[in-house]
C-alpha cells in the first residue's frame, strides 16, 4: 500500500524528509479498526517528531495524525463500530502513523465522523478538537454553561488548537471568550470563530486586556511561545486562576504563579492513548459528542488550506508552512493519486 515516511530526522527541505513509499498492510486484531483513509490534517506534532525523531537504523517511520476515513475491517474485541462505518481520530504517537492508505486505531480513541462535513473537513478537527476540549473542561474544568462574569485568555488563538478551542468556549460556556493574534487576516479569522475580544500578542498582554477594559482574567491556554508571555500571562491572571499548557517552553519560573495560587496544567492530548489509561474512551465519547455538535450547526470546521492529494510532495509544503508560523486554521490533504 502507499505511504509517506522516512529514514531519518532531516529538514523539511532535504530531498529525503518525506518519501513516498510502497508498505505491507496492517492486519486488524483486538479493538482496532482497519480504516481506509481518506483525508488528513497535518500538525506541529508531525514536524517537531519528522525533525527529531529517528526510526532504528534502516527502518522507516510513518507519522500523520488526525484522519478520515472508512471502516473495512475490525479487530475480534471492537464493540463500538462496524466495517462501512466511517470515523474520524488522531490515532496514538506509540503506533504508526495516518499517512498511510490503510490504518490501525483503537476503537476507542475514534469516533463517527459528522455527516455534514466532507472527509476534508472532517480531518481538519480530531486533534485540536480533543485537545482544546481535555484542555477547557478536564485541565482548566470549566464548566459546561452559564459561567457569567470570568473570561479566558487565549494565547494564539488562530492556530490549530485555539480555532477550535475559541469555538467551544463560545459555544458551550459562558465565559468571556479573549482570543490573541497578530496579523489583520489572524483576527479577522478569530472573531469570525466566535471570540468576543480579539487582542495583539506582539503587545505585552496585560496592557492588551487594558485597553479592552478586562483587567484581569481567571483563566488562560498558552498555545504558543508562553516562554515569551509568560511573565504577560502571569500579570493578567487573577488571583486564584488557572492556566493550560499544550507548547513546549523552556524553563519556566514558576514560583511566578505562588503570590496569586495560579494553579498550571499541562495539556497532552496522546496521554490518554500512551498509557491507555482506565478512561481512554472518553477519547471516544468527546469525537462523538463535538460530530453532533458539529451536525447541529454549533461547531464548524477549522481547515484553512488545501493542499491537494497525499503525498510527499505536498505534504513537504504542508510540513514548511507550519514550521513558517504563518498557517492559519489547519492544513489538510485529501485522496492518493
Amino acid at each position: 500500500m502507499k505511504a509517506i515516511g522516512y529514514q531519518q530526522a532531516l529538514p523539511i527541505t532535504h530531498a529525503d524528509s518525506l518519501r513516498d513509499i510502497e508498505i505491507d498492510a496492517p492486519v486488524a486484531s483486538g479493538r482496532d479498526l482497519l480504516v481506509e483513509v481518506a483525508a488528513i490534517a497535518v500538525n506541529p506534532v508531525d514536524t517537531k517528531i519528522r525533525a527529531n525523531v529517528a526510526p532504528p537504523a534502516g527502518e522507516t517511520k510513518v507519522i500523520g495524525w488526525d484522519a478520515v476515513g472508512i471502516v473495512r475491517a475490525v479487530g475480534a474485541d471492537v464493540s463500538l463500530f462496524k466495517p462501512g462505518d466511517r470515523v474520524w481520530y488522531a490515532g496514538s504517537l506509540t503506533r504508526p502513523g495516518a499517512n498511510a492508505e490503510l490504518h490501525l486505531v483503537d476503537e476507542r480513541i475514534a469516533g463517527h465522523a459528522p455527516s455534514t462535513l466532507a472527509d476534508a473537513q472532517a480531518a481538519a478537527l480530531p486533534l485540536t478538537t480533543l485537545t482544546a476540549w481535555e484542555l477547557l473542561f478536564d485541565r482548566l474544568e470549566v464548566a459546561p454553561g452559564k459561567q457569567q462574569g470570568d473570561a479566558i485568555l487565549i494565547v494564539g488563538a488562530a492556530g490549530g488548537v485555539g480555532s477550535i478551542l475559541t469555538q467551544l468556549a463560545r459555544r458551550l460556556t459562558g465565559l468571556t471568550v479573549i482570543g490573541s493574534a497578530s496579523r489583520a487576516e489572524t483576527e479577522a479569522w478569530v472573531r469570525g470563530l466566535g471570540a468576543h475580544h480579539v487582542i495583539d500578542h506582539s503587545k505585552p498582554l496585560s496592557q492588551e486586556l487594558a485597553r479592552i477594559g478586562v483587567p484581569q482574567v481567571r483563566y488562560v491556554a498558552g498555545l504558543t511561545q508562553t516562554d515569551r508571555h509568560f511573565e504577560e500571562i502571569v500579570a493578567s491572571l487573577a488571583p486564584q486562576g488557572r492556566l493550560a499548557l499544550i507548547d513546549d517552553p523552556a524553563a519556566l519560573d514558576v514560583t511566578k504563579l505562588k503570590r496569586k495560587s495560579v494553579s498550571l496544567h499541562w495539556e497532552f492530548m496522546y496521554t490518554r492513548s500512551m498509557f491507555e489509561t482506565p478512561d481512554m474512551v472518553a477519547q471516544h465519547r468527546i469525537l462523538e459528542e463535538v460530530a453532533a455538535l458539529v451536525d447541529a450547526g454549533l461547531i464548524r470546521t477549522t481547515l484553512g488550506e488545501h493542499f491537494g492529494t497525499i503525498n510527499a510532495t505536498n505534504l513537504k509544503r504542508a510540513h514548511a508552512l507550519i514550521e513558517s508560523g504563518k498557517a492559519r486554521g489547519k492544513i489538510v490533504l485529501e485522496g492518493w493519486n
